[in-house]
Formats: C-alpha cells, sequence, structure tokens
C-alpha cells in the first residue's frame, strides 16, 4: 500500500471507530497534501462529521477530527466552542519551550530535535517560533512524554511548560503588500504574479502539485480565485489575495497580494 492509499485508509479508519463507537476521534496531524487526499472523508455521513483543526485558526498542519452528532457541532467554530468547553475532548495540547541562549533558534531546531528523540512527525503540528522560544502543537497524548525528556535544542537548553491552547503566541510574520495586474483571477495567472514566474512555470508548479489554495491542493490551473484566498507555493512561500480590485483600460484586473516573509 502506497503513502497516499494509507493516509486515506488511516482516516477512514477513524471515521468508522466515530461512527461504531460514537466517540470522537481524530488522525495523526497530516500536511497539506494529506489533508487534501482525506478532503472527501466524512462526507455524506449524517451522524458524523468531520473537520481539520490545528489548534488555532491558520494552522497548516491539522487534524481530521470526527466527531458523531451529540458534539452538535456543524461548523469549524462550534467544533472549537465545543472543545472550549470540553478541554478534556480537545486531542491536542500546547507546549511552550523557552531558552535563554544568546544564538536565536530556528524551526529546523526545534523540529530536528524532536525528531531526534525518535518522535515521529505526525506527532507534531504547526511551530511557531519567537525571540526566545517557540509554541508548540502537538498530540495530547505527546504532552507527559515531553515534559519529562525534551529539554535541549541542539546546544540550547530549553524550559518547558504546558499551555492552554487559547493562549498560543502566534508570531507576527514579516510581510510585504504587493499590487500588480492579471489577465484574470486563474490560479495560474495568480501565482505567476505573486512569485515573479511566467504563466507556464507557474502552470507547471500546479502540475506538479506544488500549490495549494485555503490548504488544499490544487490540481487545476484554471481555478477562480476569490478576496481572502491563501495560496502556498512549496518552497517559495504564502500569499494572501487581499483585495480585487477594478479593470484597467486593457480589461486587466487590479489585485493587492500579502507576502509572507
Amino acid at each position: 500500500m502506497n503513502e497516499d492509499k494509507l493516509t486515506l485508509a488511516l482516516a477512514e479508519d477513524k471515521l468508522t471507530q466515530c461512527r461504531d463507537h460514537y466517540m470522537i476521534t481524530n488522525t495523526n496531524f497530516l500536511d497539506m497534501r494529506q489533508q487534501t487526499i482525506c478532503k472527501n472523508v466524512g462526507r455524506g455521513c449524517g451522524d458524523v462529521r468531520a473537520f481539520y483543526y490545528g489548534g488555532y485558526g491558520d494552522a497548516e498542519r491539522r487534524v481530521a477530527v470526527f466527531v458523531p452528532d451529540y458534539v452538535g457541532a456543524e461548523s469549524q467554530e462550534q467544533l472549537l466552542a465545543y472543545f472550549s468547553e470540553n478541554k478534556e475532548d480537545n486531542p491536542l495540547t500546547l507546549i511552550r519551550a523557552k531558552h535563554s541562549g544568546y544564538k536565536a533558534l530556528s524551526h529546523r531546531d526545534y523540529l530536528g530535535s524532536l525528531t531526534g528523540m525518535g518522535i515521529k512527525r505526525e506527532a507534531i503540528g504547526d511551530i511557531l517560533v519567537s525571540e526566545n522560544g517557540a509554541d508548540i502543537l502537538i498530540l495530547k497524548e505527546m504532552l507527559d512524554f515531553l515534559l519529562l525528556n525534551y529539554g535541549k535544542a541542539g546546544r540550547t537548553y530549553l524550559e518547558l511548560t504546558a499551555e492552554e491552547l487559547s493562549d498560543i503566541y502566534i508570531p507576527e510574520g514579516l510581510t510585504e503588500e504587493k499590487s500588480c495586474t492579471v489577465a484574470s483571477l486563474r490560479l495560474d495567472n495568480v501565482v505567476a504574479a505573486a512569485f515573479g514566474l511566467s504563466r507556464g512555470k507557474a502552470a507547471e508548479a500546479i502540475k506538479a502539485g506544488l500549490v495549494f489554495v485555503n490548504s488544499m491542493q490544487m490540481a487545476k490551473a484554471e481555478k477562480s480565485l476569490s478576496q481572502g484566498d491563501k495560496i502556498v507555493l512549496r518552497g517559495k512561500g504564502k500569499v494572501i489575495l487581499k483585495e480585487i480590485g477594478g479593470n484597467t483600460r486593457k480589461d486587466r484586473i487590479f489585485i493587492m497580494l500579502t507576502l509572507m516573509k
């Protein structure tokens, strides 16, 4: 069984457990491509709802959560409200790693030190790095192990605490505004404008599975985008289609992009 089929089979198994045992179930953390593979799991199951949840609104790595009808969650907001009132049912938690070293630590430093302990990548969600530490989303089942054993990233010692998800610290990303015009709001046009590519190169990246819109992998260059869409080109960065303006005299469309550095 290849990796994609295994990912899908594991998600379907969690759906079955939820339906048969009338309990909340979840997968491990999924990257954006895996979320796309599993996007149809749970559709059409009237007694089970499927959500993608990463601990905060803009999370890229998320678990698929399957909830029975007694939870009463019809939307992501209602799921978050349920977890806020029933913290014991939340499959995720947050650890905060602080350090007082002179050298700043990077995302790679934290991730490398965690996987170096034998922890699988799918047990770790987003790692939000700040100047003196990082907030790390994890599966709740990993909490006690990490608090007891995780104390060092590279040569820098860490102080770990468990925190409420509501207290997560999301660093302000470095952003840049970019205004440009496009022939249409097709995905390949916007990707080309955002990342300084030719339309042909943008289409190749989409075909290769490197482009995601709102965390879903896109396969069609002709997909039409809307204001507020978040676009990721793997290896290049992330942009948000902040504003769609009027047309130029040559009937091109003004757009404003927010580039996340």
